[in-house]
């Protein structure tokens, strides 16, 4: 997937510094940031700088790309301390799933117990 980057989107502004979000970590291709409207007391997002509208436009092509946000997702739960004790790594794709950016992004959360869907 070769998506670069959309001008219009919030993600692409941030990842490439624009906004003057600190970031938790970052790489070449990864930035993680706090979440604004966290929904837990850890509630980080690991967003690459390339726009990729969602998951679902990811192909075998971003394999090291998809290895990577989970790296820094990883590593971003080991610095906050929710390492041991238990987190959730996820993301949304579309509206109905509750994407509000459409830029994929992980959403690392953690910091007390957290419900089961379903």
């Amino acid at each position: 997937m070769v998506e670069t980057r959309d001008p219009d989107c919030l993600f692409c502004k941030i990842a490439a510094g624009e906004l003057n979000t600190p970031f938790l970590v970052e790489t070449d291709d990864v930035v993680a940031f706090a979440d604004i409207a966290p929904q837990a007391p850890t509630h980080v997002l690991v967003v690459p700088k390339r726009h990729i509208s969602s998951a679902s436009a990811l192909n075998g092509d971003d394999a090291g790309l998809l290895s990577e946000l989970v790296a820094v997702a990883n590593q971003v739960a080991k610095e906050q301390g929710v390492d041991q004790s238990g987190y959730r790594i996820l993301t949304n794709v579309g509206d109905d799933a509750g994407q509000t950016v459409h830029h994929l992004h992980l959403h690392v959360l953690g910091g007390r117990p957290l419900a089961t869907l379903g």
